[in-house]
Formats: structure tokens, sequence, C-alpha cells
């Protein structure tokens, strides 16, 4: 941080100082310092002498070592990341998301370990636990994500890691997080939470007793659709395994993107609010229309997952899902080709409201209902709009 290091900041006052330490902002010798950390761009670096270059080593953090090591662009980062998490050791910077995933699994398991992995992860996630992982030896269980406590009765002697997603990002079940860490922590199981969603400033993740959060920084955090990358924050038991493991496997990222990536962090804050506040308007609406079968927001009194999100969230962001009531496939289709303010694409977190249609896959528990899903990012356009968009919609649903 710029001036202070203070744990008692608040979040909004931490998005904004994080990062800005002198020794990355500016030079003495140039008489003063700026307000973003510039971009270091490097492949090599130069030492004064072998000496010099000796010293550092391979085990060498947060200090000019080779480029794919990070420059102070990238550690500002992650520093800035770090921060976000009380208790935190440190944070690892990944090209994605699903990088930040992948990387973090073959970090924390080994050929003959036992992973318990939620239903509703993502479907690269689950793609990558079918394929590689399995490939290299670790068996896979999924869980019903609303199983709480009693997740202890799938932990075997072999299990390593319970990997959680909560809400999931297609479906939005909440998981009861401190349940289900307190039962890991118990047995000497280690815990990966998917964050992307709520972010540290809607769910400390660490605090809930989680080991390792990781975000797809793609989406919230970079805010404006623009740079993709990912990102692992560890407690200290937990982060050297994580390190090592990024070295190996040659994990880096441009200082470019980590350049936009501190960009949007500094008004993550503001603009997290407002994606609340106009998902929730849009959910409320939403529930009200009788073409809608279900709203699937945890915000939402009637949603199975409020009481539990209420406890432990401090709000929510702008993605969630809904049913059309008895509609076909083909119809939902009609529905989305008619929105004009929405665009049609994956990913979620910008500046933009986006729509995609959902077809989740499950293993563990089945998906009863049969209604055609619909998942909606809503963005920072004036919600009265938005709403104005999909009423156009649902009617040309019954259109000719």
């Amino acid at each position: 941080m710029s001036k202070s290091d203070d744990e008692n900041l608040g979040p909004a006052t931490k998005l904004v100082q994080g990062g800005r330490r002198p020794e990355w902002t500016g030079d003495p010798r140039l008489g003063g310092s700026v307000v973003n950390p510039p971009v270091w761009r490097a492949s090599t670096i130069l030492y004064d002498n072998i000496a010099d270059l000796e010293a550092r080593g391979h085990a060498t953090h947060n200090k000019l070592y080779y480029g794919r090591r990070g420059t102070p662009t990238v550690w500002a980062l992650a520093d800035a990341l770090t921060g976000m998490e009380a208790g935190a050791a440190g944070t690892l910077l990944y090209p994605s998301g699903v990088a930040a995933n992948s990387a973090g699994l073959l970090a924390l398991l080994a050929p003959g370990d036992h992973l318990l992995m939620v239903d509703s992860t993502y479907e690269p996630t689950r793609a990558f636990c079918d394929g590689l992982l399995a490939r290299y030896g670790v068996t896979t269980t999924y869980y019903d994500p609303l199983i709480g406590a009693t997740i202890a009765d799938l932990i075997t002697p072999q299990t390593k890691l319970i990997f959680l997603e909560s809400p999931g990002s297609l479906t939005f079940e909440v998981q009861d997080i401190p349940a289900i860490t307190r039962v890991a922590r118990d047995r000497g199981v280690l815990t990966m939470l998917d964050n992307t969603w709520a972010t540290p400033l809607l769910f400390p993740a660490l605090a809930h007793g989680v080991d390792v959060t990781m975000m797809s920084l793609t989406k919230y955090v970079g805010g404006h659709s623009d740079a993709m990358m990912g990102s692992l924050t560890a407690t200290k038991a937990v982060w050297p395994r994580l390190r090592s493991a990024a070295y190996q496997l040659g994990q880096a990222v441009s200082p470019d993107d980590c350049a936009l990536m501190l960009r949007g962090l500094r008004t993550l804050d503001v603009r997290m609010q407002r994606h609340g506040e106009n998902g929730m308007a849009v959910a409320n609406w939403l529930a009200a229309r009788p073409e809608v079968g279900r709203v699937l927001h945890p915000g939402l009194e009637g949603d199975p997952g409020h009481a539990i999100w209420s406890r432990d969230f401090g709000g929510t962001s702008g993605l969630f899902g809904f049913t059309l009531s008895g509609a076909a496939a083909a119809v939902r289709t009609r529905f989305i080709d008619a929105l004009s303010l929405f665009g049609i694409g994956f990913s979620w977190g910008g500046y933009e409201s986006l729509v995609v249609p959902s077809n989740p896959i499950r293993t563990a528990t089945p998906r009863t209902d049969p209604d055609p899903l619909v998942r909606l990012s809503i963005g920072l356009e004036d919600p009265v709009d938005l709403i104005a968009d999909l009423e156009k919609g649902l009617g040309a649903m019954t259109a000719p």
C-alpha cells in the first residue's frame, strides 16, 4: 500500500491502496512517484556481476530474477489481491481462471488421491477432472452442492481436497462453506473455492475456513471484457506448494494485462454495488412474470440458498439464471435472439449485460427441472432499459 499496511482499513480503501508500494511506483532519483505502478515489461534481467546472479537463486520471489517470475507490475497486482483476504500468505497469477483452477488441482493432488468436486462446478473444471486428472491417477467424486456437513460421509483416507463453487455459476446453489470447511479441517482435508461470483468483497473465503481461493480475474476484477487472468490466494500452510508448482509449470502473465486488472480493481467496490443493485431489480421483475418458471438468485427470499447467503455473504453480484416456464429450447432461442441490449457471449462480469442459454451437467444429483435455463450477467446499464429489453424478448416467444 502507498502509505499504510493497516489491516484495519476498509475493503474499498484496500482496493485503492493495494499494490502501491513506494518501490513499485517511484524512484528517489526521479524526485517523486506516480499513482499507478508502471508497466514493467521484461524477459531478460541484467545483473551487476556473477555473484549477484548466483545469489538470486530459483527461490527468488518479488525480486527481479527472470521475466517469467514477474516484474513490479505483476507483484503489485498479486499484492493487492492478497490484501483483500485476511490471513492470506500470497497470491499467484495465471493466464486465465481455468489455468488457475487446473494449476491448483495439480499442485495439491497426486496419483492415488481422491478429490471431492462440487457437482455444479464450471464445465472446464469438470473436463479437467474427468480428463487429465483421471489420466494422472486422481479419482474424482462429484457431490451435491447442498450437502453441507454430511460431506464427511464421502471422505475416504485418500481424500486430499474438497473443491467448492458457491454460488454455482449456472444453477446458483449456495454451499454451506463454514460447515464443509469445519469437516475438512477435522479430517485433514484441504479446501479450494472458486470465489469468482462474489469476490472477497462479498465473501472473504479464508475467513470462512477455506485454504485456497480462486478467482477468474477476467470477470469482475477486470470488469471491462478486455483481458484474461486467474488467481489463487492461499494460507501460509498451502502457499509454498502452489508457488512451487506454478514455477515448475511455467505459469506467467503479461504485465500489460496486470495493469488492466489493477485498473479494474480500483473501482471494483462501486461496480459490484451497481451490478448487485441492477441484478436484484431485474431478478425481482422476472420473478413476477408468468413466462418465468423460477429465478435462480440467492438474493431472492424464496431462493433455496437465501438463508445461507444472508448469513455468509455481504451482498450479491449481477450473475443469475432463470427458467422459461413450459417452453421448448427453440422458444428460448427466440427469446434470446430478440434481445438488443444483452450481448450473446460467454464470460461475465464486464460493464455490459450478457445472456447465454445454459445446459448444466449433473452426475451426483439429476436436474429435475425440464424448463430451459437462461443465464444473465447484468451490467451497469440503467435497469429500466434492461427490463424493457427483456420484456421485448419475452414477447417474441409467442410471436408467429
